[in-house]
């Protein structure tokens, strides 16, 4: 059974974090959807699933909102769910309030709210409780109580093998005990008229007449009773939607007929329904055995799921002659239009499909193979040529029809035997998918060489130029036709051309279309019949439409992203439906349906949800978002999340924030709904947070303030304690400056003294060092004069010496002897050696001194040769000087050594010079 389904929102366990089955779903008055699931109490706000476990850990079996209060059953256990002052759910438990002893295992299955009444069902008793007395009153049963019903403001309950029973004055009373229902189990029971009607498990529509049960005739029933049932509602349009076991959903009208089937063939989780619940928007909610879903009826979309892979990726699709084409993959199919059989396929086809065309009242189809013409369920090959891609008219030659593909373009003609082709286009052997004519020209896009000019003969035979426009190119451009105007689509915006200067210019109305962020395909398609152009980017579907107030067309956008549209890039494809404003959208695994005059959306609120500031959580869904948060300084990394209670499959909700007194800008759009914000500084902010869907925005900027504490070491008290801190500081400064200039100056001077002492002793001292040098030149004057004195003595006595010995050689007179001995005495007299003692002493004043000290047993002519030594004069030099041969003197010499007890191996010499 092919057919469109409402959109299908699905959640599996690992999303919401709970376990596979969901046994009841309600709604608050804050718009957030309740599950009892097995492992505790599901909450959604449209944005995040948080899970509460219930109280005892075991299986939650029923829920119900009360305003804001939500009553939930479990296993020996019942009560109620509200918020506390952090917006935490805490639980109270009213079978421990009631002091009512429970019976042993029971399970709470159903929960139902009457003015001030609260009815829950277990398996075995039925619990009335009064909400403003506290009262209880208790209905029990031997036989198992199936279900509980609700009909108007009256109570209705099924007794398995039994009957079915109404709670009058709190006491039960037996409506129906016919066969059907003491043998089925009645899943719910409906009003309808005066009448009621009764949905059994097995059996199908039962209804009352006379007090009795009859068959009902709605058309339906025989199919129904096919089919096991776990739960059914009526709807507010008065459908009904019925959860059956193991065959899915079952969506019936109000007179009974069959609508639709979703199951797991066209996009439900699982066969099986546990629950059922229509919202304010009037989304119906799926309980499953493995997860939870939800379908927006009143959405203006609609989906045909291909789950079973026997269609394929749809390209292109067409309805000619009452008849629905799709385009795949896989080849050509069909069903009739507005009926629920599934698609055929069409022998001949198979393979890649890749254009479907009007034209003539014919249906042309591009092919992998080849071109067909299709008439009802059969084609009729007119080309063999490999890969045609599409088809275009040429104008004034309505006989002729331009096709391109892999290797270029063709002709095909209309003759009296029907279209055929012509013949190629020789001249041109390039892949032509997106081609137009203009006047004389045929232009064909090439995503990666460009856009190719081609004049061609009279006869569309041969091309006799060409030319190139390599400025414009990339990745998924289109070329199209559209009210007389050529257009070029790629990423950097939509270009007219102009033929008077034979370029393309950017058309400044059409770019707005996309940026070049959004950009996702250049194809661009057009709806002759309704004068629009259609445009895919990656936010959404534009379509361009003629304006009824003024000549500026209209730029429109139907809010279908490229991950919620599943298309196939490049290959973007819509199809007018019928007259209704229904378009055909092809996806990878089916087509979507939308209709464009429907695309009305509902006023809308954002809230903020729960601000997590570290471990710490403060939920704000509930609370006046006026009261502003304190937090200490250590708790500033922030993380805001906010929602939107609006359930939308196919169309999503963005947000956008700002945080002032930090990031005063709005940021972008995006679809996350939290904020983070890390070490923020100290200091108060105002967090603002508004929402779209689609172009529609948010009725409100939902708002929460908050303040950030000082740092301890910069708080009120700490500033006084520095202040007072600094004067002190200040003081001892002051106090520690003065005495360091008071220390200064002592050193300055101290410092001044020490120079003047210092200046004074280098006066001294260069007073010595002239002294000194004075001293040296003495020393140096009286070593030469010492020097001069000693050499005149030797010379003198030499002189003397060579005299006598000279007077020795003439004769041996007296008078001659007298003059040898006065020589001898002038050699040897006593005033020379004083003269050249006290000349020694002058140059060398402690020399004879030391020595004498040293040696106390030397002789006066020792003395006399240890200073003729001092002066390191030769024996030779020595000789005259002591009027003593050069022979005496070694004599003198070696002696000398022996009163100084000299070692035989030191010189006598050296050691006198080192004394």
């Amino acid at each position: 059974m092919s057919q469109e389904i409402p959109p299908i929102q699905n959640f599996r366990s690992q999303e919401y974090q709970g376990e596979n089955q969901n046994w009841a779903i309600s709604q608050s008055a804050d718009k957030l959807i309740y599950v009892a699931n097995s492992k505790g109490l599901l909450e959604f706000n449209g944005a995040k699933w948080n899970l509460y476990h219930s109280p005892n850990e075991t299986i939650m079996r029923s829920v119900h909102a009360v305003g804001n209060r939500i009553y939930s059953g479990c296993f020996m256990e019942f009560g109620f769910w509200q918020k506390n002052k952090l917006g935490i759910l805490e639980y109270t438990s009213l079978s421990e309030q009631m002091g009512i002893e429970l019976l042993t295992d029971e399970e709470f299955w159903n929960i139902f709210s009457v003015d001030e009444y609260l009815v829950f069902q277990s398996l075995k008793r039925i619990y009335i409780y009064n909400i403003n007395s506290g009262e209880v009153n208790t209905i029990g049963a031997d036989s198992t109580i199936t279900k509980m019903f609700k009909i108007g403001k009256s109570i209705y309950f099924h007794k398995n093998g039994e009957g079915v029973y109404l709670v009058d004055n709190g006491r039960e009373k037996l409506v129906f005990d016919d066969d059907v229902v003491k043998n089925d189990q009645v899943i719910n029971i409906f009003q309808n008229g005066n009448e009621l009607l009764l949905l059994t498990q097995n059996n199908g529509f039962f209804s009352s007449i006379n007090n009795s049960l009859v068959r009902s005739k709605v058309s339906s029933n025989d199919f129904l009773s096919t089919v096991s049932f776990y739960n059914g509602i009526r709807l507010k349009n008065n459908n009904f939607v019925l959860g059956t076991i193991s065959n899915g959903l079952i969506y019936l009208n109000g007179q009974g007929d069959l609508i639709s089937k979703v199951d797991q063939n066209n996009g439900l989780l699982n066969n099986t329904v546990l629950s059922l619940f229509e919202d304010r928007e009037n989304n119906i909610w799926l309980g499953l055995d493995n997860g939870i879903s939800y379908l927006n009826t009143n959405a203006p979309y609609k989906v045909f799921n291909d789950g079973k892979g026997l269609v394929g990726s749809v390209y292109a699709s067409a309805v000619h002659d009452g008849i629905l084409y799709l385009g795949t993959n896989q080849g050509l199919y069909y069903k009739n239009y507005n009926e629920g059989e599934d698609f055929r396929f069409i022998k001949g086809t198979e393979g890649q499909v890749w254009s479907l065309k009007e034209y003539d009242g014919k249906l042309f189809c591009g092919h992998n193979s080849g071109t067909f013409i299709v008439n009802g369920d059969q084609v009729k090959t007119i080309s063999n040529v490999q890969g045609t891609w599409n088809f275009g008219s040429i104008s004034n030659y309505p006989n002729y029809l331009l096709q391109g593909n892999y290797d270029g373009l063709y002709v095909l003609e209309k003759s009296n035997d029907g279209w055929k082709l012509r013949n190629k286009i020789h001249g041109f052997n390039n892949s032509s998918r997106y081609f137009e004519t203009l006047g004389n020209y045929i232009f064909v896009n090439h995503e990666y060489n460009g856009v190719f000019k081609l004049e061609v003969d009279s006869v569309f035979k041969k091309v006799e130029n060409v030319s190139i426009d390599t400025l414009i190119k990339g990745a998924n451009s289109g070329i199209i036709k559209f009210n007389g105007d050529l257009l070029y689509s790629y990423k950097k915006g939509i270009y007219k051309y102009n033929p008077a200067i034979q370029e393309f210019i950017k058309d400044s109305l059409l770019s707005t279309v996309y940026s070049e962020n959004e950009y996702e395909s250049g194809k661009l398609i057009t709806d002759e019949d309704e004068n629009m152009l259609w445009v895919f980017t990656k936010d959404n579907i534009s379509y361009v439409s003629p304006s009824r107030l003024s000549n500026t067309p209209r730029i429109n956008r139907l809010p279908l992203t490229k991950d919620k549209r599943n298309g196939i890039l490049g290959y973007e494809n819509i199809t007018r439906f019928d007259d209704e404003g229904t378009y055909l959208i092809g996806t990878t695994a089916g087509y979507l349906t939308v209709n464009i005059n429907e695309l009305n959306i509902e006023e809308f609120e954002v809230h903020i949800g729960n601000v997590r500031n570290g471990t710490n959580i403060m939920d704000l869904s509930w609370q006046n978002k006026q009261i502003q948060g304190d937090f200490r300084s250590d708790e500033n990394n922030i993380e805001i999340s906010y929602y939107v209670p609006e359930f939308n499959k196919l169309v999503s909700t963005n947000y956008q924030y700002q945080l002032k007194g930090i990031y005063d800008n709005w940021s972008n759009w995006s679809e996350n709904a939290t904020a983070s914000f890390e070490n923020l500084p100290f200091g108060e902010y105002t967090f603002n947070v508004r929402a779209k869907i689609g172009d529609a925005k948010s009725n409100n900027t939902s708002s929460y303030s908050f303040k950030i504490a000082r740092p301890w070491y910069i708080s009120n008290l700490m500033i006084l304690m520095y202040g007072i801190g600094l004067l002190f500081f200040a003081f001892f400064i002051h106090n520690a400056n003065k005495q360091y200039y008071k220390k200064q100056r002592q050193k300055l001077i101290e410092k001044n003294k020490q120079e003047l002492a210092l200046a004074q002793l280098q006066n001294e001292k260069e007073i010595i060092n002239i002294k000194n040098e004075q001293l040296v030149k003495e020393n140096k004057s009286k070593g030469k004069e010492l020097a001069a004195t000693t050499m005149s003595l030797i010379k003198k006595n030499e002189f003397l010496n060579i005299i006598k010995e000279q007077l020795k050689q003439v004769n041996s007179s007296p008078k001659i002897k007298t003059v040898i001995k006065t020589i001898n005495r002038n050699i040897n007299n006593s005033d020379d050696w004083k003269f050249f003692e006290e000349a020694f002493n002058n140059a060398d004043k402690d020399f004879l001194k030391n020595i004498r000290i040293q040696h106390p047993d030397l002789t006066p002519n020792d003395l006399r040769l240890c200073a003729y030594l001092r002066l390191n004069l030769s024996s030779k030099e020595i000789a005259p000087l002591l009027n003593i041969s050069v022979r005496s003197v070694e004599v003198k010499r070696y002696r000398l050594r022996k009163k100084m007890a000299l070692p035989h191996e030191n010189s006598l010499v050296e050691y006198i010079l080192n004394l």
